[in-house]
């Protein structure tokens, strides 16, 4: 599932296409996904200009003169820009044809993703309950240790908890995790102010780092895949079960927590 730096990335890579450009027609082809796709949309779409393209939690925001079209990629999508006209494949559900002569279009084969209409979109009904940006700076340490007080549960589907900040995924929690040395089974409670302050500034790091890749390796979102570039090869120990630590050399262990795999060094979290 793509998580907050990928979906950003895509941000980055389609908003510069997208801004200013006024939308000719909108072809729905299956309104079939988690929730169905508005019947009116092109009514609602067609004719108005794209003012911007922003980004909550993992969901993309293109918002238009009135209203606003919020999308999730969900388990499979994708969103790339093509050429007006250019034949469609099977799980190529939606395009969004500009005057520009591109498409904007969303594929998703699992059809768990989203498209829906808003007039107020931080205040629908699926964004506004989420947390914090974890960029910004309504989030740090003291958040995470003042909302772990009395919480029994283990620290990693804790700080993955929307409601305690956004788009902290299991590849990024894992990751922040063993950068701040802190045992994912731990439970949320347990952990000290200081050690939540150092937990804090590395979701913030390898967040950041994350998204710098995601840039870099980003080939093109125009007639391309559409999908952003991960960092996989510099992955310190998700998806690196019973491998031995990058830093210390000891058997890498897995858990199971919130119905999540999760990896941890027995030695370096604590």
């Amino acid at each position: 599932m793509p998580e907050l730096p990928e979906v950003e990335t895509t941000r980055r890579g389609i908003a510069p296409h997208l801004e200013g450009q006024r939308v000719s027609r909108v072809i729905v082809r299956d309104r079939r996904l988690r929730w169905p796709i508005p019947e009116d949309l092109d009514v609602r779409l067609s004719g108005q200009r794209i003012v911007t393209v922003d980004r909550r939690a993992k969901y993309l925001l293109i918002n238009a003169e009135v209203g606003t079209l919020i999308s999730h990629l969900g388990m499979s999508g994708n969103l790339r820009l093509v050429e007006v006209g250019m034949p469609a494949a099977k799980h190529e559900h939606v395009d969004i044809e500009l005057e520009s002569g591109l498409a904007l279009r969303y594929t998703d084969p699992r059809r768990f993703g989203a498209m829906l209409w808003s007039l107020d979109p931080l205040n629908h009904e699926l964004l506004i309950r989420l947390g914090p940006e974890p960029l910004t700076d309504l989030f740090d340490g003291e958040r995470l240790f003042q909302l772990s007080r009395g919480r029994s549960m283990a620290v990693k589907p804790f700080i993955m908890d929307n409601a305690v900040v956004v788009g902290v995924g299991n590849i990024y929690a894992t990751e922040a995790l063993f950068a701040a040395g802190i045992d994912p089974r731990r439970e949320a409670k347990g952990i000290s102010r200081t050690r939540y302050l150092k937990l804090a500034i590395e979701i913030k790091r390898i967040l950041t780092h994350a998204i710098e890749r995601g840039g870099t390796t980003l080939r093109d979102f125009i007639g391309g895949d559409g999908q952003p570039g991960y960092f996989q090869q510099e992955l310190f120990v998700y998806g690196r079960g019973n491998e031995h630590c990058k830093v210390c050399g000891t058997g890498l262990r897995e858990v199971r927590l919130g119905q999540r795999t999760s990896v941890y060094c027995p030695r370096c979290q604590s």
